[in-house]
């Protein structure tokens, strides 16, 4: 499947559906779940990094559970804007990702999340570091879609209700 704008991602969902954000780390793999309303983005989980199958068959278990029906995925931008390999894989990855889940995918700028959630729990939660390690990845996927909720808006179909 190819990848999409959030704009279009979102008018295409059906009404009552939900989106997942994913954080795909080297390690773990960062995931938020949206309301049914998509307007509030809130971490859901992690998952161990493993081969594409085996991530790809638990996030499609999620998704028919939750009643996800569009990925937004966390895209590696550098600080000045560019894209280098980080960003190329995670593009690669996606396509990948939305082939084998059969979801619609897009990809959202995730510069700074991580960071932005550290700086968070250390400050105002006073999180030891291995709580932290245990959160940061669940919290920076929810902090990545939220940014993009945002900045996306509603559908314009919804904004009469």
């Amino acid at each position: 499947m190819p990848i999409i704008n959030l704009t279009d991602l979102r008018a295409s969902l059906p009404r009552g559906t939900r989106l997942l954000g994913i954080d795909p780390g080297s390690q773990t793999i960062g995931l938020a779940l949206t309301d049914v309303t998509l307007m509030l983005a809130s971490p859901y989980g992690s998952l161990k990094r493993a081969k594409l199958s085996e991530n790809a068959a638990s996030i499609a278990r999620i998704a028919r559970k939750e009643g996800v029906e569009g990925l937004v995925v966390g895209l590696p931008i550098s600080m000045d804007g560019t894209s280098g390999p980080a960003a190329q894989a995670a593009r690669d990855w996606t396509h990948a990702l939305s082939n084998a889940t059969g979801l619609p995918a897009s990809l959202w700028d995730e510069r700074l999340s991580s960071a932005a959630v550290n700086r968070f729990l250390i400050g105002e939660a006073d999180m030891t570091r291995k709580r932290r390690g245990e959160v940061v990845d669940r919290m920076a996927a929810a902090y990545m879609l939220q940014s993009a909720l945002d900045a996306s808006g509603r559908p314009e179909a919804d904004s009469d209700s």
